[in-house]
Parts: structure tokens; C-alpha cells; sequence
């Protein structure tokens, strides 16, 4: 692995209310609409709608949402299973990378560091309740950074707390703890592991600004730098030891499909000619199915133990999908069915993101509880549960993570400076105020 903690994927922390304004053009190009919804008409508009208009404010682009949904649920699936064949089949890090980039580049529009300040107090509080509660169970069980070997010991120990708070950098914790309960000594590694995507996204977020007046004047060297910088540090030809060589090959890894973001939101691969991109794209992420076959590990096809193959597989992957992008103001067809559990999952992804492996740690010895139910102590219940484990499992991580949604997802909402909501899957649409339509 390119570092000691899973990668499978993550959500990248999204917006839970309407997209802000959308950007225009930049110097020497005319400004393009990112989504290109169409106008609804009707066959006799209103006199009063005639008299006043309404501007119409952008809605949420439904097919990008729907693709974080199925990013949050193959990370899930891929941490509860670890089945390798799911980092080919939907590389979730890249799409959630492509997303949040071109969400950023959307906000650029406004001054940079109230953009900055804005995903940073959408970050932060949930992060901070979720280390609240890790630190804590930490601490009860006994560790002590100051005196863990591991963290570099003393003042120094302790001072790494402070990416509990902002995360910089590695959030410290023992990659062997006490048991608590049913936990077992991993329980640290499977909750604190998967935050090293909070600091990949802060640092991405830091670095917009930069990277965004880059690609408006040398978009295409912006765009493939990463993917030369992975060739480097992702191969082994540059070694960067400890932590910021985690940092770095990561920042690498998912820097073009961050990029790939600014190049969807300015309508760059709109300019581009279908075939062309395609076949480019195809060829991109044929040679990082190559390049995984010669550099294959214990883990097998696992694309996040292969730099350089997820770089260019996801990079592809992104093209393909954002390059369709089809701008959905609503989930078409039997799509529509999910709407609420596409609505729910994008509210409150840094929540289900941020517990969902500590959660998956909690699953299993309460699927293990099955086996002291009265009628299945003979043989022939404990060989269907045997046979149907897995699917027990899955059927379990669901409703603890809705759990945590009730709980602490509400945060998000504070964050957002928006009325807190137990479950905002959209279910409970607030009406027009009294004088909002008239006639």
C-alpha cells in the first residue's frame, strides 16, 4: 500500500444545500453554464410572472450527486469486504476528488478564502465530535501519546493531537489498543485509517486557488502534472519517507481528477469531441490496468496499493463519466425511486464517511451474536449462518449508520450555519412562505 492505512474511497465532504452560483468564462472565453439545465415553459404564463419575473437559482445536479452515492456505498462495501475487484470496477476516491474539485472551482467565483473558510467550517465540527469520541475510548483504554514510541514520544506525541482539530496531517493513534467489549486491538487503525482523506481534501482545498489560475492559463500541463509527479513518487524512482510521503504520492494520486473538476465546471471537456476524449481516456486507463498487472501485490488488483495504475485508471474512469455528464435537475426513471437515499447520503457524507469504518468494526461481533439466539444452537443454525455471514453483515453496517446519521450527523447542518435536521432526506420540503405567489 502506498501507506499504512485502507484507501478505498471517500466521499469528499459535498454541500448539502443548492450549488452557489455557477462560474462564467475567463479571459478570451465566453462564460459557459456548467449545467445546461433546460428552461420549463408553460403554454399561458401567469400576468404576474410576466410582471415580475423570478430569476431561477441553479439546482443541484443530480447525476453528480448520484455518483457520490454510489461512491459512499462502494467504500462501505469495499472496507466491510475488501474485495480488490471494486477499486477497477468503480474507483470511488478518483470520482469523489473530480467532484469536490469541481464544486471548488464553482465557488471560486468569491473571494478565495471565504471559499476556503466555507469548506473548512464544513469540514471541521464533524470532525472534531468524531475525535472527541475516539480520543476519549482512547484514553480510557490507557494510551498515551506522549508515551507511545509510535508517535515519536513526548511533547511531540502530544502535539500531533492537534490534527484531531485541523487536519494537516496524520491524526495520532496506537495501531494496537486495548480491547473495549466486543472490539478488538485493531479498532484504533479501523477508525482513525481511512482519515488520511480529510487531509488529502483540506490540502487539495488549500491549493485550489493556485491550481485553478494555473489551469485558465496552461490547462493541459496543470492537468497531467500529477500523473508525471505519481510516475515519480508513486513508483519508487523518488522515495519520500514517514507521513509526508503519504501526503504527497496521495496529493498526486487524485490531482488530476481534482483538476479534471475545474475542467468539467469550465466546460473544457464539453470542447472536446467525444471520440476523442474516449479513446484517449481508454488508452489512459488500459495502461494503468497494465502497469497493475506487472505490480501486482498480496492484495491482488487492489489499484490502491498501486499508485501510479489508480492514478491513471481513475483519471480515465472520471473522464469518461464527467465527459457524459448528462446535468440531471432529477433522478430519471426508476432512478427516481432512490431519491431520498441519494438526498440523505449527500447531506450528511462527511458523516457517513467519518464513522463508517468504526461502524463496520462494531458489525461483526454483533453479527457473532446471532450465534447465542436460542434456536440456533444446533448444527444445522450454525451452518446458515455460516453460509449467510456475509450478507448478515451487510444488512447490519445500514441501519448503525443510520444510527450515527440520527446522532451526530446533524452537526453537518451547524457547520452549514442551517437549521439542524435529524433526517434530511428530503421527504419534508418546506412550503412557499404567505405572499411568496400571488393570485
Amino acid at each position: 500500500m502506498t501507506h499504512g492505512h485502507p484507501s478505498g474511497a471517500g466521499p469528499v465532504p459535498g454541500p448539502a444545500g443548492p450549488y452557489p452560483t455557477p462560474y462564467g468564462g475567463h479571459t478570451g472565453t465566453a462564460p459557459q453554464p456548467p449545467y445546461p439545465f433546460p428552461r420549463q415553459h408553460t403554454t399561458e404564463p401567469a400576468p404576474e410572472a410576466a410582471e415580475a419575473p423570478v430569476r431561477e437559482k441553479p439546482g443541484r445536479d443530480r447525476y453528480l450527486d448520484l455518483l457520490r452515492s454510489i461512491a459512499l456505498v462502494r467504500v462501505v462495501v469495499f472496507h466491510l469486504f475488501g474485495w480488490a475487484w471494486l477499486t477497477v470496477l468503480f474507483p470511488s476516491m478518483g470520482v469523489m476528488f473530480a467532484l469536490a474539485g469541481s464544486l471548488m472551482a464553482r465557488s471560486l467565483k468569491r473571494p478565495a478564502w471565504s471559499v476556503i473558510r466555507g469548506r473548512l467550517r464544513r469540514l471541521l465540527p464533524p470532525l472534531w465530535i468524531f475525535g472527541a469520541i475516539v480520543l476519549t475510548l482512547l484514553f480510557v483504554s490507557g494510551w498515551n501519546p506522549g508515551k507511545d514510541p509510535g508517535q515519536g514520544g513526548g511533547l511531540w506525541g502530544l502535539v500531533k493531537l492537534f490534527n484531531y482539530l485541523v487536519p494537516i496531517g496524520a491524526p495520532p493513534y496506537p495501531f494496537e489498543a486495548a480491547d473495549l467489549g466486543p472490539l478488538g486491538a485493531t479498532w484504533a487503525t479501523d477508525a482513525v485509517g481511512p482519515l488520511w482523506y480529510l487531509r488529502a481534501y483540506l490540502w487539495f482545498v488549500l491549493a485550489s486557488p493556485l491550481l485553478l489560475w494555473a489551469f485558465r492559463r496552461a490547462p493541459w500541463p496543470t492537468l497531467l502534472a500529477p500523473l508525471g509527479l505519481t510516475a515519480v513518487v508513486g513508483t519508487g524512482l523518488v522515495t519520500i519517507p514517514g507521513e509526508t510521503g503519504n501526503a504527497v504520492t496521495d496529493f498526486a494520486v487524485y490531482g488530476s481528477c481534482w483538476v479534471l473538476g475545474f475542467a468539467h465546471q469550465d466546460g473544457m471537456l464539453k470542447r472536446v469531441p467525444c471520440y476523442i476524449t474516449v479513446s484517449c481516456a481508454s488508452l489512459v486507463m488500459a495502461f494503468g490496468l497494465w502497469w497493475a498487472s506487472g505490480h501486482l501485490g498480496d492484495s491482488g488488483w487492489n489499484l490502491n496499493d498501486i499508485p501510479l495504475a489508480q492514478a491513471t485508471w481513475s483519471f480515465g474512469f472520471v473522464v469518461i463519466l464527467l465527459q457524459y455528464s448528462p446535468s440531471w435537475r432529477e433522478l430519471p426513471g426508476r432512478l427516481a425511486g432512490w431519491d431520498r437515499m441519494v438526498t440523505l447520503s449527500n447531506n450528511r457524507a462527511v458523516t457517513i464517511y467519518l464513522w463508517h469504518n468504526l461502524l463496520i468494526a462494531l458489525t461483526f461481533p454483533l453479527v457473532d451474536l446471532l450465534y447465542k439466539l436460542p434456536f440456533m444452537q444446533n448444527e444445522r443454525g450454525v451452518e446458515a449462518l455460516n453460509s449467510t455471514y456475509e450478507l448478515w453483515t451487510f444488512t447490519f453496517i445500514w441501519p448503525l449508520i443510520g444510527l450515527v446519521v440520527l446522532a451526530t450527523g446533524w452537526v453537518e447542518d451547524l457547520a452549514a450555519k442551517r437549521r439542524p435536521r435529524l433526517w434530511p432526506n428530503g421527504s419534508k420540503r418546506s412550503r412557499p412562505r404567505a405572499g411568496a405567489r400571488r393570485g
